[in-house]
């Protein structure tokens, strides 16, 4: 069985490459804190959608008043994310607009929401094992 095709497994895998991503993103503007006229950098938020196979759309229907109707478009798992100049809270009179404090707080942000993913990611694999274990094991 492939896990790609589940789709919890296919948002988690995109989740967990925004989140390196942003990682990367993150260390380079630390990196450029003392380049004059550095912008630091940022990727736009992370948002799920739905991957559609050839023409057909794998969403849910939206059978009930409660259910969260999803949206279409790419595969979680997409390798570009969009990157956005994102200016911190000042700018240095040599054009650096990198605040370091603000940069390790993403950065902190970005390693607990990775964290999560993964924990999230490990449980549902035992929760599959479990389910596929023979009875009384």
């Amino acid at each position: 069985m492939d896990l790609s095709q589940i789709p919890l497994f296919a948002m988690l895998r995109g989740r967990l490459g925004y989140l390196s991503e942003r990682q990367q993103l993150i260390a380079q503007n630390v990196a450029n804190s003392d380049t004059a006229n550095f912008r630091p950098k940022d990727l736009k938020p992370f948002s799920f959608h739905v991957q559609e196979r050839s023409g057909a759309s794998s969403a849910a229907a939206v059978t009930q008043p409660g259910h969260i109707p999803l949206q279409h478009g790419s595969a979680g798992g997409s390798a570009a994310f969009q990157q956005i100049t994102a200016p911190d809270s000042e700018t240095r009179l040599n054009g650096n607009g990198v605040v370091l404090e603000e940069q390790m707080m993403k950065m902190s942000e970005s390693r607990m929401n990775y964290d999560a993913a993964i924990s999230f990611y490990q449980k549902s694999l035992g929760i599959l094992r479990m389910a596929t274990r023979a009875p009384g094991r």
